[in-house]
């Protein structure tokens, strides 16, 4: 019986940022017939609009709670005054689904040049500018990435992530989500210990597996 283990996220998603050293242990935990699937769940539609000062105080506010509660991750919060805000996503989502068009594993390394840029170095994370900045550190082929980026396949690519997520009811970021057959099971994120999630996971295999 397939198992596949989907992680759905966001570039710009603050708690998959918390997230992604302890996501990062659990995968390389995994048993190896469990599949991993990497999906968009595509935040905020794109905009133009600086984001209101109501969100980002939200935002701020979030950024200090992960700091808090997960050890390590660290924010730099001169974006907020280095940057121009934008509530929008939907730019990253597509950097990460046009880098991976060069291959499978840049899906991986986007998403985290993404997150240092906006988390660390405080460059915005909306802008198509530092998509190019980010594919050069990569070494793509920018032309093509700057052709796929705009492109109605990528943008169409990243719409059948965002149904898909909403189908395993995954509106959350970060999500997980074990199916197996056709089952699907929610597995609780736990953002400190990778070793509550995995045995979650090996209950539901022992579970189906018994039954």
């Amino acid at each position: 019986m397939k198992t596949i283990l989907y992680y759905v996220h966001d570039p710009m998603c603050s708690w998959c940022w918390g997230f992604s050293r302890v996501l990062n242990e659990l995968l390389e935990s995994l048993p190896k017939e469990i599949e991993v699937h990497r999906l968009l769940g595509g935040l905020a539609v794109d905009s133009d609009v600086p984001m209101p000062d109501n969100i980002q105080q939200t935002i701020k506010s979030n950024w200090s709670r992960i700091e808090d509660r997960i050890p390590g991750v660290k924010f730099n919060f001169d974006f907020w005054s280095k940057c121009i805000p934008r509530r929008s996503t939907y730019p990253a989502c597509r950097a990460v689904i046009a880098a991976r068009q060069q291959g499978q594993q840049y899906d991986l390394l986007m998403t985290k040049e993404i997150q240092k840029a906006y988390y660390q170095d405080a460059l915005n994370p909306s802008d198509n500018i530092t998509f190019i900045k980010l594919a050069e550190n990569l070494n793509l082929s920018i032309e093509k990435f700057e052709k796929d980026l705009l492109s109605d396949k990528v943008q169409e690519q990243l719409m059948e992530e965002i149904s898909q997520a909403r189908e395993l009811f995954a509106e959350s970021f970060p999500n997980l989500v074990l199916q197996v057959g056709d089952e699907n099971f929610s597995i609780p994120i736990d953002y400190n210990n990778s070793k509550i999630m995995l045995d979650e996971i090996t209950k539901r295999l022992t579970n189906l597996n018994s039954g």
